[in-house]
């Protein structure tokens, strides 16, 4: 475990896939985590129950990150209930596919809103109020390297999270805060496998090397290591965690 009691960690959209496998390694870690959700209640909830009957901390807290006073009072939760914010995982994201020729007002506003605007929310507001030595952890994609057709604007938002993920890190010197983001490849959860026939998820998991998709908790243990101890000289980063596929 690492050497992390005592320390905060809000994981967005952590209610299931990869960020509830980010939330619980984290809680192992010895992090309190606030489970933050914008939908169901149910699953965030009983996230947090079985991170507290697994001897960890964890609370769920509601809050859509497109909505910049949601985001506000996030933080402003965490700072009662436990002081302050050391770590925040960007997690939280949607993907809508089309052509970009067919690709609707409604699909583009969307994901600029989630995945863009969302993590801009988030990073401002720890770019002030993260503690000395904190941790941000932003979730790309590794589809900012592979470009395929109908993931323009979905591709985009991520391409313009690694942007401010490299620039957020020179901006917070001296505050021993580091700034980077992993970018899974293919992997095995929800947002992913939602609408694709088995044949191409077939495909998709014999791209990479190691002929798989990935696990959610393969890119958890990959945050982890970003926000714990060993990870605290990568800073301005970008790691695709993919299993080789680019």
């Amino acid at each position: 475990m690492a050497n992390s009691s005592g320390k905060v960690a809000i994981v967005t959209g952590a209610a299931g896939g990869i960020g509830a496998a980010v939330s619980e390694r984290l809680a192992r870690d010895g992090f309190t985590v606030i489970v933050n959700y914008a939908g169901r209640t149910e699953p965030a909830e009983a996230l947090a129950a079985r991170i507290e009957a697994a001897g960890g901390r964890a609370v769920a807290a509601r809050a859509d990150i497109s909505d910049t006073a949601a985001v506000a009072r996030l933080f402003d939760t965490a700072e009662a209930a436990f002081g302050g914010v050391d770590v925040l995982v960007n997690n939280a994201g949607v993907m809508r596919l089309a052509a970009i020729g067919e690709s609707d007002d409604a699909l583009f506003d969307r994901q600029i809103a989630v995945n863009l605007k969302g993590t801009f929310n988030t990073l401002r507001e720890a770019s002030r109020r993260l503690r000395e030595g904190g941790r941000i952890i932003n979730i790309s994609s590794s589809v900012t390297g592979l470009l395929q057709p109908t993931y323009g604007v979905y591709a985009a938002t991520k391409a313009a999270v690694e942007a401010m993920t490299s620039i957020l890190a020179k901006e917070l010197r001296g505050r021993n805060i580091t700034v980077n983001a992993v970018a899974p490849g293919p992997t095995a959860t929800k947002l992913f496998l939602d609408g694709k026939p088995p044949e191409v998820v077939e495909r998709l998991s014999k791209m990479a090397p190691l002929e798989r998709l990935g696990r959610p908790e393969d890119i958890a243990v990959a945050v982890a290591f970003l926000a714990g101890p060993d990870g605290a000289w990568v800073n301005g980063q970008t790691l695709r965690a993919n299993g080789g596929i680019i």
